[in-house]
């Protein structure tokens, strides 16, 4: 079957669309011809729409929405309209069964199907139950039953069963469906995965709600011929796209092993999100020796009854351990902290402060405000109770609601401000302070960084930008 693939993710610095490679290699092959719009780089989203459908008969559209919004408490852009709006287009200039997923979607696919002129939605894992719809509409068979898939009936959308293969059954990934050398360019790193699902108990948190509580394994030998095909392109620089790289660490082990056996850590630098525990020695050792420069480990808070709160499994003590592992080992630490949760109080704020600045990372993320996804322990607890308060955000459905705890509500920017200081390692999403905004999207400076050549990790380019700028303030004041 003709399958058409649009990615509609349009933010900058751009983001390679890794999850719509993954579902055009399964489909081609098992057989299906795929055909990728990617509007990433359309200067005319209409014209792009027309030019691509104009004379062309698809059985299937898929299209791809990666984030509802940019996930900042400062700014709360939604990206649902436009994406409502991108779908209508394409309806307009096809009569296929158009189909939505992605991370995302998957998130809240109700609510994204409700504003939207879908036939229906896959929910979690998008390669197998995609490839099974093309086959039945292929073949004529009926497709409402689908594992994964978000359908109307009765005039409400309903959801079927989840299923989640093997990864081991994907096919080698040989990242050539999109523009990759482009999106190095204008991005400055390519992800790739060796993971799926997240088990852990974080009240805040979408991963499991979108991909699934069971942790699914790549072959360490099928990530490292996927990070070979990158790299025969020219790319250099990559990020892992899971939870936890860590989780579990026997299997980090494995791909840091087939790494250094294949010698990548002499072709690539790479950059990963791990959690603090467990974390050893031996394996930053094996992390740096397969290529790992750097990692963001996002603790929430350095204050232990916060953390307990927040469903995290580690302590302060944990967090300080880990970073000195890792320095000492050559490997770049981010923290990143979430701050305003329930419960939050000025002491927790100060503990927190004090805890991350002991630790000595290289730098940390401070954001306010905890986004409240649908399907999060969080969401359950907030609905359960008689009266909410705390709550921002969220005037219309594709609102993005944040909860930020009332007793510091007043005050936090201004206290975490003066806890601060002059400390040029905190990135601080402060409304008041746009020089310090570290939020990714459609950041001026990061954006500039990445095409004077600078690649890596966004925090680690922002960090990188205000050594250089101390570097030179140095200098000047010696004149």
């Amino acid at each position: 079957m003709r399958v058409a693939l649009v990615n509609t993710n349009r933010i900058r610095p751009p983001i390679a669309p890794i999850g719509l490679e993954y579902i055009a290699e399964f489909l081609h092959a098992s057989g299906h011809d795929v055909e990728i719009l990617d509007l990433c780089w359309a200067e005319n989203e209409d014209e792009a729409i027309r030019r691509f459908f104009a004379g062309k008969q698809f059985g299937l559209v898929g299209v791809t929405l990666r984030n509802t919004d940019d996930c900042a408490f400062t700014s709360r852009q939604s990206f649902l309209r436009e994406f409502s709006a991108i779908v209508r287009k394409i309806r307009q200039h096809t009569d296929a069964l158009i189909v939505l997923g992605g991370v995302g979607f998957s998130v809240m696919p109700e609510l994204v199907l409700s504003i939207c002129d879908a036939d229906a939605g896959i929910w979690g894992d998008g390669e197998w139950a995609l490839c099974e719809l093309a086959n039945r509409l292929e073949r004529g068979e009926d497709w409402r039953d689908l594992p994964n898939l978000v359908w109307k009936c009765d005039g409400r959308w309903r959801r079927n069963s989840p299923f989640e293969f093997s990864l081991s059954d994907l096919p080698t990934m040989h990242r050539s469906w999109v523009d990759n050398k482009r999106y190095f360019k204008e991005g400055g790193q390519a992800g790739f995965e060796t993971k799926r699902g997240c088990n852990g108990s974080c009240i805040y948190c979408a991963d499991p709600v979108a991909k699934g509580r069971n942790i699914r394994l790549r072959p360490p030998s099928a990530v490292a011929d996927e990070v070979e095909h990158l790299v025969a392109q020219g790319i250099d620089h990559l990020h892992t796209c899971d939870s936890e790289f860590n989780l579990p660490p026997e299997h980090a082990v494995a791909v840091c092993e087939e790494f250094d056996r294949r010698k990548l850590g002499d072709k690539v630098r790479w950059y990963a999100y791990c959690s603090p525990v467990p974390f050893s020695r031996e394996l930053a050792r094996k992390m740096r020796r397969a290529g790992c420069v750097g990692i963001n480990f996002g603790v929430d808070s350095g204050d232990e009854e916060m953390l307990r709160k927040l469903g995290r499994n580690f302590t302060p003590s944990d967090i300080k351990e880990t970073v000195r592992i890792c320095r000492q080992e050559g490997i770049a630490v981010m923290l990143d902290l979430l701050l305003g949760a329930p419960g939050e109080t000025k002491e927790s704020l100060k503990r927190t402060i004090d805890t991350v600045k002991q630790a000595e990372p290289d730098c940390v993320g401070v954001a306010v405000g905890v986004r409240v996804y649908p399907g999060t322990p969080l969401a359950k607890w907030l609905e359960s109770l008689p009266e909410v308060n705390g709550l921002v955000g969220g005037d219309e459905p594709v609102d993005p609601v944040f909860f930020l705890e009332p007793n510091v509500a007043p005050f936090i920017f201004e206290f975490l401000d003066q806890l601060i200081g002059g400390d040029q390692r905190f990135f601080f999403f402060d409304p008041s302070r746009p020089e310090r905004d570290y939020n990714y999207n459609a950041n001026e400076r990061l954006i500039e960084a990445i095409q004077r050549g600078y690649r890596g990790a966004y925090w680690d380019i922002l960090r990188r930008l205000r050594v250089e700028d101390a570097r030179v303030w140095s200098d000047t004041s010696k004149l």
